[in-house]
């Protein structure tokens, strides 16, 4: 088994990282065999079939042509669950998680005395549903409904809620096209992590996420690269209630423009807060009544 996996690696040279080849190696193998790195090392072994060899060979094949490893194993961990996705979905990233925590953080600290506080919360483009199901699972007071204008990853949000034990309330929805009376409830918590990198950028961005992660998720025009951020924080206004929190993923490029929106939009404060990498990556923003709404 050892020398299949130095295989994998030697297939994989030139094309990944050192240390990433050495990971989806352990991943192939985990995925086809059932073995992990420490069992070979530890001298287990086993006897593949002619099938798991052309498995094996197929999803090196797939990684040569740029395919991410989540998409070829169906499935991505996110905030410590396993969740299923297929390229209707965006695979989830290290940094959404950053958000979650921050949310998770500041729902503990102002209900500190009161571990069965109620809160509403909406995900909005929750694709594989990575947002709304950790929230849920980490707030089980909560009551968590989620939106996406896809009926493919709303299906599959589905699906992971139900694998990761928790109840959300999903709509299909386009956020672009909807007023707040479409909402039937106020709601303590709006999220969303939306479409904001502009088309022009696509020429600087790698062939795993543009040749396979859905467009719809990932771009905007370049004329109005925040037009989701806007719609959000009208909607939001409508839909939060007083003191009501707003929390945004937004882009690394321009997240002080997207903060400077949402305070011009009457939420204050507005916290704009760097990712483990030192790059504005995050908002939260407070809805105060009787605010003029710009």
């Amino acid at each position: 088994m050892l020398a299949i996996y130095r295989t994998i690696c030697q297939s994989l040279e030139g094309l990944y990282a050192a240390g990433e080849i050495r990971t989806l190696a352990s991943m192939i193998l985990k995925k086809v065999a059932g073995l992990a790195l420490v069992d070979l090392i530890a001298g287990k072994t086993k006897t593949l079939t002619d099938n798991q060899l052309v498995e094996i060979e197929t999803i090196i094949y797939r990684l040569q042509q740029n395919e991410p490893i989540q998409y070829i194993c169906g499935e991505a961990h996110f905030f410590g669950m396993t969740f299923l996705l297929n390229r209707h979905t965006l695979i989830p990233r290290p940094e959404t998680e950053e958000l979650v925590d921050w949310i998770l953080q500041t729902f503990s600290e102002k209900n500190r005395h009161n571990n069965t506080q109620s809160c509403k919360i909406l995900d909005i483009g929750t694709g594989s549903g990575c947002i709304a199901v950790a929230l849920a699972k980490f707030m089980p007071c909560a009551e968590v409904c989620a939106c996406d204008i896809s009926n493919e990853a709303l299906l599959i949000a589905k699906k992971n809620a139900e694998k990761n034990d928790v109840v959300i309330h999903f709509k299909k929805l386009n956020i672009l096209q909807v007023d707040a009376s479409m909402f039937e409830q106020k709601f303590d918590i709006v999220v969303s992590n939306p479409p904001y990198i502009a088309e022009s950028e696509k020429v600087t961005m790698q062939a795993n996420v543009l040749e396979y992660e859905p467009e719809h998720a990932l771009f905007v025009p370049d004329d109005d690269t925040l037009l989701f951020y806007r719609k959000i924080g009208q909607i939001s206004q409508d839909i939060l209630n007083n003191r009501g929190l707003l929390y945004l993923e937004t882009s690394s490029l321009r997240g002080k423009e997207t903060a400077d929106l949402i305070l011009q939009m009457g939420f204050e404060p507005v916290v704009l807060r760097k990712d483990i990498a030192g790059n504005d990556r995050m908002i939260q923003a407070e809805k105060v009544e009787n605010l003029m709404v710009g």
